[in-house]
């Protein structure tokens, strides 16, 4: 007994301790934020708030999610690396000669962001690609379980999240039957997006011989250190011939099963083409990373289209804060810049910096017909207030804004002026910008800008419109939960 009094006296201590010198510990986080960390200030500025106003809970918060992940090339292969710079170069000085304007004529008013594309990120254009969208999650789901019928060498699977229950068991049964005829499946999924899944899971996956990856595992179970860290990547590769990527997980939810949210309206693209094979180089760079293996070593696992599958032209971009530019960003940014006409914005969550939010403020007030849809319900109340809070300005500004009303509004993209469009993975937020490793298709194509914008038109007879008078007339109460969640946006 004298013995626990004793250790619990000492708890009392270290306890009392701490708290006497909270003021050192506030003022040590305080210094490495302003000067080791280099945040931009509206996030350091919502940090160096959170670690005052709450002292003790406020640092052990920062250590979770606000220290910065170390700019560092995560996913090295040099033999990879080797050839991809070699197209790479080779379409830079395509780019610079004219030749591929003159050959792809339609390209004229998009190749500096090619190029940019080829310098920020060795992203090389492919052209001979065809491109289905899909907006409902059974459709999609359908789609993908057939195609996985029909493969006959390796499947790819990638997600930030795979909940057990009735999509993925669908999903499983038709894996195993691929698994026991020779097919090889590999599945990567995000620790902290499947953070509610038990291990025993896992281990029952393994069990059928299912490769299995977790990107940034937890440690002893559940502590997750990197939780501002997320592999938000959806990616499903058939075969090295046939790629799917957009912003559908798996979970019932996803295809209308979950009551809370009711329709689940999303955008995912089914590729076929040479930018498979770069959905197939983003997969095993992840992989390989994850799972500590090289799997480049095997040439089976890379596929050159022999044919061409269509004519669109395609750039697969990604971003990550691995990376020192948020390139999916820049590529936002730039389309909003060239828009001459109209911009059509999705967009579950609209938390943007300060460039992405001007140039949209700018080109509404330009004579630009600016288009941005949300949902009309939260699934996280702060990042949705803090959204709301941005609209507002929009609308004020004359950009036409809409809230989704048949469900939840999961879609991420931009197009432009029916000429061009990017869509994938990231949302138009700062997380997605600069903390989650994210994946967009960059889409030089009238066809299928032209799709997104007739889908967007659609989506618009099920939509509110946000007028001024709308806003205006917000209550109170309404008007301090932005103000609260607009605040906190930068760490959101």
């Amino acid at each position: 007994m004298e013995l626990w009094n004793q250790i619990w006296n000492e708890i009392l201590s270290a306890g009392s301790f701490l708290w006497r010198h909270i003021f050192l510990l506030n003022l040590f986080f305080s210094i490495v934020i302003i000067f080791f960390q280099r945040k931009e200030p509206k996030s350091a500025w919502a940090w160096l708030l959170l670690i005052n106003a709450v002292p003790g809970f406020g640092f052990l918060l920062y250590l979770l999610a606000g220290t910065d992940m170390h700019k560092r090339r995560m996913f090295r292969i040099k033999g990879y690396e080797d050839l991809v710079n070699e197209a790479v170069r080779r379409q830079e000085y395509s780019v610079r000669s004219r030749e591929m304007e003159q050959e792809n004529p339609d390209l004229k008013g998009f190749s500096d962001l090619v190029f940019y594309n080829l310098e920020s990120s060795g992203a090389v254009l492919t052209t001979d690609n065809e491109i289905r969208v899909f907006t409902d999650g059974n459709d999609k789901f359908d789609a993908l379980i057939e195609d996985i019928r029909h493969a006959r060498e390796f499947i790819f699977l990638q997600y930030y999240i795979v909940k057990n229950d009735v999509l993925f068991a669908r999903i499983r049964d038709v894996l195993e039957q691929k698994l026991k005829q020779g097919v090889e499946v590999f599945l990567l999924y995000d620790a902290m997006g499947c953070r509610g899944v038990p291990g025993r899971y896992w281990k029952d996956l393994r069990r059928t011989g299912i490769h299995l990856a977790v990107f940034f595992p937890a440690l002893f179970g559940r502590m997750q250190l990197r939780a501002n860290y997320r592999n938000h990547r959806k990616i499903a590769i058939i075969d090295g011939k046939i790629g799917y990527m957009g912003g559908f997980n798996i979970g019932k939810e996803y295809i209308g099963l979950d009551p809370k949210f009711g329709h689940w309206r999303d955008t995912h693209l089914r590729i076929r083409g040479g930018a498979v094979t770069a959905l197939c180089i983003r997969f095993i760079q992840d992989w390989n990373y994850a799972a500590g293996t090289n799997l480049f070593a095997q040439q089976k696992y890379i596929r050159y289209p022999e044919t061409p599958c269509g004519s669109t032209k395609v750039q697969i971009i990604s971003s990550g804060p691995d990376s020192t530019r948020q390139n999916i960003r820049d590529n936002y940014l730039r389309l909003i810049h060239k828009a001459k006409k109209r911009i059509y914005v999705q967009t579950p969550y609209y938390i943007p910096d300060e460039a992405i939010h001007t140039a949209l403020l700018v080109a509404a007030q330009s004579g630009v017909a600016v288009n941005v849809m949300i949902p009309c319900k939260p699934d996280h109340p702060f990042v949705y207030w803090a959204t709301y809070s941005y609209i507002g300005e929009l609308v004020m500004a004359g950009a036409r804004c809409y809230t989704y009303n048949n469900g939840f509004l999961h879609a991420k993209g931009v197009s432009i002026d029916g000429e061009a469009c990017c869509f994938g993975t990231a949302n138009m937020d700062i997380r997605s910008f600069s903390l989650n490793f994210e994946v967009n298709a960059m889409i030089y194509d009238e066809k299928v800008a032209q799709e997104m914008e007739r889908i967007f038109a659609e989506d618009l007879k099920l939509c509110r419109m946000i007028t001024k008078d709308v806003y205006r007339g917000r209550s109170l109460w309404i008007r301090f939960k932005e103000q609260v969640s607009r605040l906190l946006s930068p760490v959101l």
